[in-house]
């Protein structure tokens, strides 16, 4: 395999090794804000609506809009040098929060982050399927899922200790620095694969959304996705929160509780899913889809018990099955994706799925959430009143992942036909 002027390429797990580095700190900045909810809070006098906002439409607005241009370039350019100048704006702009001296200035800051962070999950994926044949991209995108968890550790864990220790401020600085030093590393190992001929072919934009919303297996896959996001983070992100209301800890306390409790068993939900999705995905990737559907299920029924539990004991029982469920449901959808779609449609095609997805989960999800709380009060109760309005829109999307394993074959073959 080479790259695109015929240098050897470098070992492909050392490239995902590198991806899951910049994806861990995708994630850890996104979830630091969460885990610092109340000194935030406290600090500029906001509400949770306030909050809800910073963490959902301030960085994921621009996060999915901006994420579709970016793929197209993507789609006949070097997508590791989109994904280093969205890494460097990014981590700089993380940097940046922790020097916001209002609410208004922080909003400005994490709309910086969304921006940045739009040059990396669609370009990344589709490196991932250059570099990994389609029967390993199950593992490979288990792999990349873990950043999820390593990304609560640091921002749930990590954020409001450092917090504690110095201010929350410094965990933005301190992150946002990490953030380049990973990237640098990146810069100087990763190569852009040689593409084929077909690749370097643009597809115009508009026919390639109709295209794609056309297959009921694509549809499916982007609104199930999304609505199965929107529970998770709804409930990924108000946590750490709902854990210290509702059982009088610390955020740090809480943040550490909720981590480490979801985290392990994900990790291992992650790892487990994609060894098995490779072996289901012999039978075809409708299986992998099907496998999704029944792992998002048992998520949803178990972060619902864990929002209602009556301790803390019981709360970290119900993180055992939500994270060994809920760790990998997504990596099938994913490596889906990418099996309907042509090599020179894959960061485009992925991105439009991913607006829908990041609409709703990033946008829609913690908003709502914080919104409700303010509607039935702040308190512990409120919070978990409104994450049993949120939480259980997974269910929904649990009914169409199944549906879309139905079609997904026969829209593969469809859409390379049409390539021909």
């Amino acid at each position: 395999m080479t790259g695109a002027i015929g240098q050897k390429l470098p070992n492909r797990w050392v490239v995902l090794l590198l991806l899951l580095g910049i994806a861990i700190f995708n994630h850890a900045d996104r979830f630091l804000l969460a885990g610092l909810v109340d000194p935030i809070k406290h600090e500029f006098d906001v509400s949770d609506s306030f909050m809800g906002l910073l963490m959902g439409p301030a960085f994921a607005v621009f996060y999915s809009s901006l994420a579709i241009p970016i793929a197209i370039y993507a789609d006949r350019a070097n997508r590791v040098r989109i994904i280093v100048a969205g890494c460097v704006i990014w981590s700089l702009f993380t940097i940046l929060s922790g020097y916001a001296a209002s609410p208004t200035q922080l909003a400005l800051a994490r709309v910086g982050v969304g921006v940045g962070e739009a040059a990396f999950q669609a370009p990344a994926y589709s490196l991932i399927a250059a570099y990994f044949a389609p029967e390993q991209r199950g593992k490979a995108f288990a792999v990349i899922a873990l950043s999820t968890y390593f990304g609560q550790m640091l921002g749930y864990g990590a954020g409001p200790a450092i917090a504690e220790v110095q201010d929350w401020r410094f965990a933005f600085k301190l992150f946002g620095l990490i953030g380049l030093g990973i990237i640098a590393l990146a810069w100087l190992i990763i190569r852009e694969p040689a593409r084929g001929q077909a690749a370097t072919v643009r597809a115009a934009f508009l026919p390639l959304v109709a295209r794609t919303f056309r297959l009921a297996s694509y549809r499916g896959m982007m609104f199930g996705m999304g609505l199965g996001v929107l529970s998770g983070i709804a409930f990924g992100f108000w946590g750490p929160t709902l854990f210290s209301r509702s059982f009088d800890m610390t955020m740090a306390e809480a943040g550490s509780a909720f981590g480490g409790a979801f985290v392990i068993p994900g990790m291992l939900g992650a790892i487990m899913f994609g060894i098995i999705a490779d072996k289901v995905a012999r039978r075809g990737y409708g299986s992998m889809l099907i496998l999704s559907a029944i792992a998002l299920a048992a998520a949803t029924a178990a972060v619902i018990g864990a929002s209602w539990a009556s301790s803390l004991g019981v709360a970290l029982a119900w993180a055992v099955p939500a994270g060994l469920f809920g760790g990998g449901w997504a990596v099938g959808i994913y490596a889906g994706l990418q099996y309907i779609l042509p090599d020179n449609l894959r960061a485009t095609g992925t991105a439009i799925a991913m607006l829908a997805v990041n609409l709703l989960g990033y946008v829609i999800g913690p908003w709502l959430a914080g919104a409700l709380s303010d509607q039935f009060g702040e308190g512990a109760l409120g919070l978990q009143q409104a994450l049993s309005v949120v939480l259980p829109i997974g269910f929904v999307g649990t009914l169409l992942l199944w549906r879309a394993a139905k079609s997904l074959e026969a829209d593969r073959d469809t859409l390379q036909a049409q390539e021909k």
